[in-house]
């Protein structure tokens, strides 16, 4: 048994989830942020940027004499700079549609941090002996960045588990609320539908001020009422979405045409605007911030309407008591994001700035009639400085504080422990009694003893000494399959 206990408690296992996590941001995170943008179109008549294969380069620096060299860690904490590795994107101009091969090749486009341990670091590969001889720690558990000679470490943050249905009750039971928090890369948006105690049905979603009535919703997204009251396969559902049917402006209309629907949405969005912008208004929000992890685009907003049926269905079941209501506090309505994650996610938003700054310089040099220069288009400094600048002071996508901490050294133990730490984000100042209490499905995960006292109680948790984490899976290969198979119903 202690053989088997020394085994598990090797350094590198304990940090494991941090390092399994970047490794996965930067074997499939970046590409799947580069795939959301993969051509940047100016506004030039007949050119376009193309972005292909993204790369990363070994941990190296720049020095005085503008030669690049391989560096490690402990040289990063000794010269004070950032342990990163350049990134390398393939851009092809795109010529009046014709792609010019070779023409600039990979380019340079940034400084990625590099994790301590990961598969991309020095250090990765080399022996006890080697380590030492290099000034490393060789039982240092790894799983932290240096910046400008700061060891510090992203936080794990404890949320609601995205793309997943979770209904409550609100208002002491008189309102039955389904909330998804739709996740794509760099982008989160909160959609609710509500019933209310009559069992009328209202949606709400980002950019839209007013509650929309759920039976015209569907309908701008295309389904037919016909559509709309056979997927109502449970009699209170059933009398309840007749009741909606019975008081939507849909029926008061005479059965209204989806692009009379998007119409309607569209006066709500944008009240006293031509008819054809109010009309590009709402397929904006319904195609953009409407339940954005099914698509956003025409041809998926069928399946977003019958998500939005699906939502309503459970909050029926609900309200008339035939299913219990969803616990927010139980663990596997939750998710923890650990390094990779909190990485993409920043990536991502450094990236769209790093886009703009490319099609700014692009109209730019056109303006002027100069050549469209690689050097002169791309400029490096735009996605490594909004990356270190979070990275340096813990300020994250969303507003955010606290993600990137200062590694505590104090001891050991403290390291670790600091490496383990899960934080919720709720305010500290509000009560939260059932968020701060130990709930039974923390068992093995969350350590139920360790927490701050103060404010911080319940909130900053540590991961339980023998809990391993799984940095997820991809999810388009479940979906694929489940659309070969059809219609799946819930039991």
């Amino acid at each position: 048994m202690e053989g088997l206990l020394n085994a598990y408690l090797k350094p590198s296992v304990l940090v494991q989830h941090h390092i399994d996590s970047y490794n996965r941001f930067v074997d499939t995170g970046m590409k799947r942020v580069l795939s959301e943008h993969s051509l940047i179109e100016p506004s030039v008549e007949g050119f376009a940027l193309k972005l292909g294969n993204i790369r990363i380069g070994e941990p190296s620096m720049i020095e005085a004499d503008s030669s690049r060299r391989s560096i490690t860690p402990n040289e990063a904490r000794l010269r004070s700079v950032t342990y990163s590795a350049p990134i390398f994107i393939e851009v092809v101009p795109v010529i009046r549609g014709i792609e010019k091969m070779g023409s600039y090749g990979d380019v340079f486009v940034g400084e990625l941090p590099v994790m301590v341990g990961s598969n991309i670091c020095n250090t990765r590969t080399m022996s006890r002996g080697q380590l030492i001889e290099n000034g490393e720690d060789p039982d240092d558990p790894g799983g932290y960045f240096i910046i400008k000679g700061v060891e510090r470490v992203l936080i794990g943050l404890e949320d609601v588990a995205s793309n997943r249905i979770i209904t409550t009750k609100e208002k002491q039971g008189t309102e039955v609320k389904s909330r998804v928090f739709s996740s794509t890369p760099g982008f989160r948006a909160r959609c609710v539908a509500t019933r209310n105690q009559s069992g009328v049905f209202t949606v709400d979603f980002p950019t839209v001020s007013k509650s929309i009535e759920l039976v015209l919703l569907v309908r701008a997204l295309g389904l037919q009422l016909d559509e709309i009251k056979e997927s109502a396969d449970t009699l209170s559902f059933r009398n309840d979405m007749l009741l909606n049917i019975e008081l939507s402006a849909v029926k008061a209309a005479g059965d209204m045409q989806p692009s009379e629907a998007m119409l309607e949405i569209g006066k709500l969005a944008a009240p006293g605007q031509a008819r054809e912008y109010q009309i590009k208004r709402a397929e904006t929000q319904l195609d953009s911030y409407l339940l954005p992890h099914i698509g956003n685009d025409a041809s998926s907003r069928k399946d977003k309407a019958r998500y939005l049926m699906q939502m309503a269905r459970k909050a029926s079941m609900v309200a008339n008591r035939l299913m219990r209501q969803d616990d927010k506090d139980h663990y596997a309505n939750k998710r923890v994001r650990f390094a990779g994650e909190l990485m993409e996610e920043l990536f991502a938003y450094a990236f769209r700035f790093f886009l703009k700054e490319v099609k700014y310089q692009v109209e730019r040099m056109s303006a002027r009639g100069r050549r469209l220069g690689i050097q002169s288009i791309i400029s490096p400094d735009t996605l490594t400085e909004k990356i270190a600048y979070a990275m340096g002071t813990g300020m994250w996508v969303a507003g955010q504080t606290g993600v990137s901490q200062v590694l505590d050294r104090t001891n050991l133990i403290s390291t670790y422990a600091h490496l383990r730490r899960v934080k919720s984000p709720l305010a500290k100042k509000h009560p939260h009694f059932k968020a701060r209490d130990v709930h039974g499905t923390q068992w093995g995960k969350i350590c139920v003893s360790e927490s701050p006292e103060g404010q911080e109680v319940g909130l900053t948790k540590y991961l339980a000494l023998m809990s391993r984490v799984t940095v997820g899976a991809d999810d388009s290969i479940t979906e694929q399959e489940l659309r070969k198979i059809g219609d799946v119903k819930e039991l």
